[in-house]
């Protein structure tokens, strides 16, 4: 970076040099011609003065190339690093964000790193370039003058952008109230038909005029504060050009030399008139690259592995699972190849957790293994590589189907998505649509029915082509008969794949080799399978609760031990409550819940 914006800054240094050092060339021809010399007298300044003309236009076209090169460049490194820091944080750390104060985070204080190079960096230092060699060259010409040009100088280069600086110090809650409107307004915008349906379009739409109505303050405060530095700025040049006239009157000079002196007064204030706004950018900037800064520090919720390991073998087992404050009854199932497990359970009790744990996007307590690898030493990568689906969050972008489905694999042949869609019974639907594979899904699928996302979603997980396939609530908001037909359909796609299966539908359970229940009490399984603890397709056998261990475990011994230590726990859970329960349902657990005896 430092190479790349040397031959910029010198480039600038250049051209500024060159436009200052016409403008007294020039000043100075303009003075010998009217003595009305030989033109041998002026010749050599004739050509100065086009050679400058020349070179600036040159230097100043390198200095804006050049620049912008390193600036659009460092703007790159800088959002390069901003999302390699933010990856590792989604899903869970980036929750901590609003959506629209993170747009202004990856967008406007990313781009401050162009300002502080193109606004900051360079013209300072063009600044203080010229500002020396002016000062130098008035100093060989006339002493007293180059103290009235210094003076002038540092008070229009320091002075003023400094107390622009110290004016401007309430940036960062500029900053925020910036960050808080484009998150409102992307509330505003997102929520606009409900907040229509309940009435409340008025005062979510008060709350953007009112913070609308800060930035308005600050932007007032900012402008103000612009236009009373350049008017200083202005004061400062007069005076100081008044004050070099007066000099070098009684200096006595030639009249050439005084020209000369007067019009280098003029032009160097040229280059220290940007650097009020230079100041007030280097505070915005220092606010964006805090703001940046506490993105990119923010704690990773799941650390890589520091020397990943490689898993042999598909069987996914979980024991005593849990994730405090989210999933806190321990978790213990084993998904193999071939089976679809069901968890099922009340809303909250921990189901989409279980899913990102598997996913490796929340940290755990207990031990999760795929092929006899504990899961926290395997790269996040590898594992999602292994271990994917349809979570409840998954986005259907504004793009093609086509496009939507090959999020999955970027690479995938015509024929790959094909069979992915047909597998999700989608291919008909696309081939009838008029623009077949083009047609645009809308933001969020809005351009679907439920049906429609949801297979989508679906072929876009078969086209990753994972070793378990996760599905978290697939039927979510269809009608009965539309989540008939597509569990139907994912009972076909999925018959050969491991599969777990999210949901708290006992319709879904129709699709389950085997059922785990979370959350659920002892004396009302029936509020979760139906009538009596029976499956809803009717099967007698229901798998764990809670402790999710898989069936084939509990033999008759197995049950009986369980008997002994449900019957320790009877103090617990009330002799009454235990007894009517095992009366209605057979064994339990230590935990009071229903242990499957074949």
């Amino acid at each position: 970076m430092n190479r790349r914006l040397l031959p910029a800054v010198m480039a600038a240094v250049a051209a500024e040099l060159a436009a200052v050092a016409l403008m007294g060339t020039a000043a100075w021809l303009i003075a010998r011609a009217s003595e009305h010399p030989q033109i041998s007298a002026v010749a050599v300044a004739i050509v100065v003065v086009r050679a400058l003309a020349l070179g600036r236009g040159v230097l100043r076209y390198a200095d804006r190339l050049l620049g912008h090169d390193v600036a659009l460049a460092a703007v790159t490194a800088q959002r390069t690093r901003v999302y390699e820091a933010l990856i590792p944080l989604a899903p869970d750390g980036v929750a901590a964000f609003r959506s629209g104060d993170l747009l202004t985070r990856l967008v406007d204080d990313v781009d401050a790193v162009q300002d502080l190079l193109l606004r900051c960096v360079i013209p300072a230092t063009v600044a203080t370039g010229v500002a020396v060699a002016a000062t130098g060259f008035t100093a060989t010409l006339s002493l007293p003058t180059a103290v009235i040009l210094a003076i002038g100088l540092l008070l229009a280069g320091i002075l003023v952008p400094w107390l622009v600086f110290v004016s401007t110090g309430r940036t960062r809650a500029e900053k925020a109230v910036r960050g808080a409107l484009a998150a409102h307004t992307t509330d505003l915008l997102r929520g606009a038909a409900d907040l229509a349906a309940f009435n409340a379009t008025g005062s979510a739409a008060a709350t953007a005029r009112d913070l609308n109505g800060q930035l308005v303050a600050f932007e007032r405060r900012r402008a103000m504060t612009a236009g009373l530095a350049t008017a200083a700025i202005l004061l400062i040049h007069g005076a100081t050009v008044i004050a070099a006239i007066v000099s070098v009157r009684h200096a006595g000079l030639p009249l050439t030399t005084a020209i000369v002196l007067v019009v280098l007064t003029v032009a160097v204030f040229e280059v220290v008139t940007p650097l009020p706004g230079t100041a007030r950018k280097s505070r915005d900037v220092r606010t964006s690259a805090r703001r940046l800064e506490s993105l990119t520090a923010a704690r990773v919720p799941v650390p890589e592995p520091q020397e990943p390991a490689t898993p042999d073998g598909h069987i996914l087992e979980v024991r005593g699972l849990r994730v405090p404050g989210r999933l806190d009854d321990p978790v213990d199932l084993v998904v193999r190849p071939g089976r679809t497990v069901a968890v099922a359970g009340p809303s909250g009790v921990g189901k989409s957790t279980l899913l990102a744990v598997l996913m490796r996007f929340v940290d755990y307590e207990g031990s999760v293994t795929i092929g006899g690898r504990e899961l926290r030493t395997l790269p996040g990568d590898d594992v999602r590589a292994l271990i994917t689906g349809v979570t409840q969050d998954a986005y259907v972008f504004d793009a093609s189907i086509r496009d939507n489905l090959a999020l999955a694999k970027p690479d995938a042949t015509c024929d790959e998505l094909a069979d992915a869609a047909r597998r999700a019974r989608l291919l008909d639907w696309i081939e009838s649509l008029p623009d077949g594979w083009d047609t645009r899904a809308g933001s969020g699928g809005v351009s679907m029915s439920g049906g429609q996302r949801q297979r989508l979603l679906l072929a876009r997980a078969l086209l990753a082509d994972p070793v378990i396939l996760l599905l978290d609530e697939p039927t979510e908001g269809l009608e009965a008969d539309t989540a008939q037909a597509l569990l139907a359909d994912l009972r076909s796609a999925t018959r050969d794949r491991a599969t777990l299966l999210v949901t708290h539908s006992p319709v879904a359970h129709e699709v389950a080799d085997e059922v785990h229940v979370l959350g659920a009490v002892a004396d009302r399984p029936g509020d979760l399978f139906g009538h009596a603890g029976r499956h809803p397709s009717g099967r007698e056998r229901l798998t764990p609760v809670d402790t999710g261990r898989d069936a084939d475990e509990f033999g008759e011994a197995g049950a009986e031990r369980a008997q002994r230590r449900a019957a320790d726990r009877e103090t617990d859970l009330g002799d009454a409550q235990v007894a009517a329960a095992q009366q209605r349902h057979g064994p339990l657990d230590p935990s009071g819940h229903q242990i499957p005896v074949r």
